[in-house]
């Protein structure tokens, strides 16, 4: 049996880079570190709008959209659609993007977009329960995070209208990002 050896890594500022990194002491191969990107959606039928109710931390218990991390070889709408599909068995019709969150604290892009329920949907492996809520009956003290929240209050700007600009952070929210 062989075993390969693995690289050793070190942390050291690169030439020509200003931020300290995980570099190869073999081969000067540079490991960078990245935002993970998260894809979700505010998805609609009949002015309700879905939420699942987390069967996994963090945060279990607790309501969210159908959303989740980017897995390589897709786009970010097949992204949100693929992770509509997995929380609540839902196919989804992306209709335009909302907003683009940025969460530095835990590595973090979220890409949120508008979007239609097809026909049916039930619970998925990753959640308690499944249901679509009028506006008024929102579980507001029971959202997992902050960002869902941001999501839904943008979702409220546009909710009549067909053209707008995405949305980012909202104005002060850096403390809960950081």
């Amino acid at each position: 049996m062989t075993v390969k050896a693995t690289p050793e890594f070190a942390l050291e500022v690169p030439t020509g880079d200003d931020k300290e990194r995980r570099v190869c002491q073999r081969c000067d191969f540079i490991d960078y570190q990245n935002p993970k990107i998260v894809a979700g959606s505010v998805v609609l039928k009949d002015d309700k709008i879905l939420l699942c109710k987390r069967a996994i931390e963090p945060r279990k218990g607790f309501w969210t959209l159908p959303a989740g991390f980017m897995e390589l070889g897709e786009s970010v709408e097949e992204a949100a659609q693929r992770e509509a599909q997995e929380e609540a068995l839902a196919d989804i019709e992306i209709d335009r993007l909302l907003a683009v969150y940025s969460v530095p604290r835990i590595g973090q892009v979220q890409v949120m977009f508008r979007a239609r329920l097809l026909g049916d949907y039930g619970v998925g492996p990753e959640s308690e329960a499944v249901k679509l809520v009028e506006w008024k009956d929102i579980p507001w003290s029971e959202l997992a995070f902050p960002t869902v929240v941001w999501a839904l209050t943008h979702y409220a700007e546009t909710r009549d209208l067909h053209v707008f600009a995405p949305f980012a952070n909202p104005p002060g929210t850096d403390a809960l990002t950081r």
